[in-house]
């Protein structure tokens, strides 16, 4: 008997444990599944904070900002005959390269973008495939650039290769990645506000850049995003033998040809440390209406350093749309639509662009103004204007009084003036660029305060957004140029005047104007 109690003891531990470690088998399963969907899942508390701030860059924002801004008034802004889809930019460290990739950056003064993807070749651990960024935000000097989720979840849910994860990125355990995290300072200095899609390239094989192309170019669609890819080119050649190898892949880049690049760069004709990101870029940037593509400036570290003995070469590069121009002449005929009449005629408008023109060649050419003679009453009178410049339908220039403090003829004489020489988003206009200039004359009606938005009016008012030292201005034209409505234009300015929060028009500290204006441009 005792034994049969025995032994139903023993049976009854060894049921106890087998249960118990059945139950320990399924929970193991169940938080090995949980781990894999967590890794599809953004990570909304975790951001990325800058890991080569002080090494790469200085980690001073102050410091930065004036490094930035020095960097992008030495930079020249080509003039781009079409709509921007994409830019390519080095990522060494910025004594070394910062200069070069100014060139690129310093094409977006004036544009907004709501959503930028960054891609970047990984240095610090080897995977396959291209790994967006799952976490909540990236952090530089600058502040903090919140994940566009929505964007980077439409990318990976085109292909396979193209996953959710923070591989890549460099967090604890590694060395952080510094060729994504160098790009942001830029794009934070010019385009303030912005969301982010950050993506590292492990497997730099034509088929990963093709899948991230492909997806990209699908995912963003209609959307208001630009494109980065970052990359340096050949390392530690001889200088001669380094711009050799480089303009090769000048040379695919300025033929558009993704495929030659990427076949060169895998046989060894050429190098690119980031050569995935920028074949997947120009796919993706194909894939977006791009036709062309153009680099901007190249330099290597030899003549930065002077030393030519072993040399690392950079490259800034854009892609666009120029189709995207032949809507011009409409956009002209559009924009003498928008607004009131004020009274002005005919002969009062050709004297205004007559000073305008008159002023800009001058002062570009340094000659001695004519003398400005006026008698039309209404010229004389106490407007606010703008002038504005576009050269190949690409803003040039644009400044002006919002209200009346001057004679309008000095306000135009001044406002031309200060557009081709001080708007400090562009460098002074040169002489060679004067037969290429399309000037526009905004003349004003007063700012008036309004509560209701509904009086907001698109095509016939301009508005003004005060909110604590944060102040923004848009023309009448600009709602109709880009084709926005009410709630889009009043989103917009929270972004002109640097405000990320689109709905801060709503608060309660909000202050907005509208007012109207008679828009006419140089008839040629």
């Amino acid at each position: 008997m005792k034994r049969n109690l025995n032994f139903l003891f023993f049976l009854f531990v060894f049921v106890l444990i087998f249960v118990n470690l059945l139950n320990c088998a399924k929970e193991s399963n169940s938080q090995a599944e949980a781990d894999i969907k967590k890794e599809g899942r953004f990570k909304m508390g975790q951001v990325r904070k800058p890991a080569v701030a002080g090494q790469f860059y200085t980690g001073d924002p102050v410091a930065l900002s004036k490094e930035l801004t020095d960097f992008f008034k030495k930079a020249k802004k080509e003039p781009i005959p079409g709509k921007i889809i994409a830019l390519i930019a080095p990522h060494a460290g910025y004594m070394y390269s910062g200069q070069v990739a100014a060139h690129a950056f310093k094409l977006l003064e004036g544009l907004s973008f709501e959503t930028v993807v960054v891609i970047s070749p990984s240095h610090i651990a080897y995977f396959s495939g291209a790994s967006v960024y799952n976490g909540g935000a990236y952090e530089t000097p600058l502040g903090t650039i919140p994940v566009d989720t929505a964007l980077a979840g439409k990318i990976t849910d085109q292909d396979k290769r193209v996953l959710l994860s923070d591989k890549g990125h460099g967090f604890v355990g590694m060395r952080g990645e510094h060729s994504l995290e160098v790009e942001l300072p830029f794009l934070q200095a010019v385009l303030g506000k912005f969301k982010l899609v950050a993506i590292v390239i492990g497997d730099q094989d034509y088929a990963t850049c093709e899948a991230l192309g492909k997806a990209m170019a699908k995912a963003l669609e209609g959307e208001n995003a630009l494109i980065v890819a970052s990359s340096d080119l050949s390392h530690f050649h001889p200088y001669n033998e380094a711009v050799r190898l480089d303009n090769i892949v000048i040379n695919h880049v300025n033929s558009f040809d993704p495929d030659g690049l990427h076949k060169d760069l895998s046989s060894g004709a050429c190098e690119a440390c980031g050569g995935g990101p920028i074949v997947a870029t120009m796919i993706a940037a194909k894939g977006l209406g791009a036709d062309k593509a153009k680099v901007l400036n190249y330099a290597n570290s030899g003549d930065v350093t002077g030393d030519k003995s072993g040399v690392v070469g950079y490259m800034a590069a854009v892609m666009y749309n120029s189709t995207a121009n032949l809507n011009k002449e409409k956009t002209k005929s559009e924009a003498k639509k928008v607004g009131v009449d004020l009274g002005l005629s005919e002969d009062d408008k050709k004297v205004l662009m007559d000073i305008a023109k008159k002023t800009i060649h001058g002062k570009v050419k340094g000659e001695k103004l004519p003398e400005f003679k006026v008698d039309s009453p209404i010229l004389k009178e106490n407007r606010g204007a703008f002038v504005t410049i576009k050269e190949h339908g690409q803003l040039r220039g644009c400044i002006g009084y919002i209200e009346g403090i001057k004679p309008l003829y000095v306000t135009i004489q001044e406002m031309a003036e200060a557009a081709a020489l001080r708007d400090p988003r562009f460098p002074p206009v040169t002489p060679g660029e004067l037969d290429k200039l399309e000037l526009e004359i905004s003349v004003l009606t007063p700012l008036r305060k309004i509560k209701d938005m509904n009086e907001v009016e698109i095509g016939k008012h301009g508005i003004v957004l005060k909110k604590g030292y944060h102040q923004g201005v848009f023309l009448p034209q600009v709602a109709t140029e880009q084709g926005w409505d009410r709630i889009t234009f009043l989103e917009e300015i929270c972004h002109k005047a640097g405000i990320y929060d689109k709905n801060c028009w709503k608060d309660k500290d909000a202050e907005i104007y509208i007012y109207s204006a008679d828009v006419f441009c140089e008839t040629k």
